[in-house]
């Protein structure tokens, strides 16, 4: 299964976390990088695009600061960021150089990604610079980013490319050899999963937080990476990227980390985008016919099926669309704003204009627009 499926793979997404990255000392690892360039200048030669999703902005200015830990507070990291990215990219730049190949610099936050026009002009940019031969090397722009619009991880923002340039696989490299049932740091007795076929709650709840210093990323980020980038269509591997060749090890077909299978029906790459990419500004809850009909028959949802709103949203936003007693299944842009569907809710369609004076249509999500998660 697995060499079958990556024979097929023309375009990879390899996230890189800052633990892989820096050495013993917290710097930059030159030589990893050195090696990292020469296996993607491979994959190039074998006719595969490669985009790199890199950490260690703020770990490569840490030391040009006096910092020794990861800095605690978000001015801090704004700042090892601002003096860290142009030295990532130089060292960056130098590697790929050396094997013959270019890259080029992306600077993304949430907000970027969360426009659509915003979103489809990143994308133009990148299949520009894939059709040039070069590599883009695309990092979260901490300079700026503020909690409203971060990714949280750069496992998050890998995912959010790999359906954004409509990747058929996702790399993720960590420090072990990949998704354990217990954690090896602790417990010796672990046993590697080597594929994963569906991201359950049990094993995102299993996978713990962040062990370093220097990431923000644990095993739980990583799962949850997968299983967004699985909806988009592709698989993803979690590998241990201190192994200087694990890229060609993995596309020579050894059996190396966790396969994480691609979703058995994937979301096309808009709604991928409604349902992962747009932060939701609110929230309706719907009664128990509703949420049936738009599990089962894939409607659309009507103002009569909603019984309660939270949060303010305009028209327009992405919202979360719950049962009655709070769980998520869905989202999807709205027709009308909170206070609109504060007032319509309960009431047919055809009682909408009366109520408002106007009506902007049927819905107030249409099917088109309404992802289920």
């Amino acid at each position: 299964m697995r060499a079958e499926l990556l024979k097929n793979i023309k375009r990879v997404v390899i996230k890189i976390g800052s633990r892989i990255l820096t050495g013993e000392d917290g710097d930059l690892n030159r030589d990893w990088m050195s090696a990292l360039a020469a296996e993607v200048s491979a994959l190039r030669r074998d006719g595969r695009e490669v985009i790199i999703v890199s950490s260690g902005a703020v770990a490569a200015g840490r030391s040009l600061l006096g910092i020794s830990d990861r800095p605690r507070t978000i001015p801090q990291k704004q700042a090892a960021a601002a003096v860290g990215q142009p030295r990532l990219m130089r060292e960056y730049e130098g590697a790929f150089r050396a094997s013959g190949c270019r890259v080029a610099q992306i600077l993304l936050t949430r907000e970027d990604l969360a426009d659509r026009q915003r979103f489809i002009n990143a994308r133009t940019t990148l299949e520009t610079l894939l059709e040039f031969g070069i590599v883009p090397i695309i990092n979260e722009n901490d300079t700026v980013a503020v909690e409203e619009i971060k990714f949280g991880d750069n496992d998050n923002l890998s995912a959010l490319v790999t359906n954004l340039v409509d990747a058929g696989l996702l790399v993720i490299m960590t420090d072990i050899d990949g998704f354990y049932d217990a954690d090896p740091r602790k417990n010796p007795a672990a046993k590697l999963i080597p594929l994963v076929k569906a991201v359950t709650k049990e094993m995102a709840l299993a996978a713990g937080g962040s062990g370093s210093t220097v990431g923000t990323g644990g095993m739980a980020t990583k799962l949850a990476a997968a299983k967004k980038a699985g909806r988009s269509g592709a698989a993803t591997l979690i590998v241990n990227g201190t192994d200087p060749q694990i890229l060609s090890r993995l596309f020579d077909g050894e059996a190396v980390g966790t396969l994480v299978l691609p979703a058995t029906r994937s979301l096309t790459s808009r709604k991928h985008w409604i349902a992962f990419s747009i932060r939701p500004q609110g929230r309706v809850y719907v009664d128990a016919g509703a949420g049936r009909v738009l599990r089962q028959e894939g409607r659309s949802l009507l103002a009569s099926g909603v019984v309660k709103v939270e949060g303010n949203f305009e028209r327009g936003s992405c919202i979360r669309v719950c049962d009655q007693d709070g769980t998520e299944f869905a989202r999807g842009i709205a027709d009308y704003s909170s206070s609109e569907t504060q007032r319509i809710m309960g009431h047919k369609s055809l009682e909408i204009e009366e109520i408002l004076g106007y009506r902007y249509g049927d819905e107030l999500i249409h099917r088109d627009n309404f992802v289920l998660l």
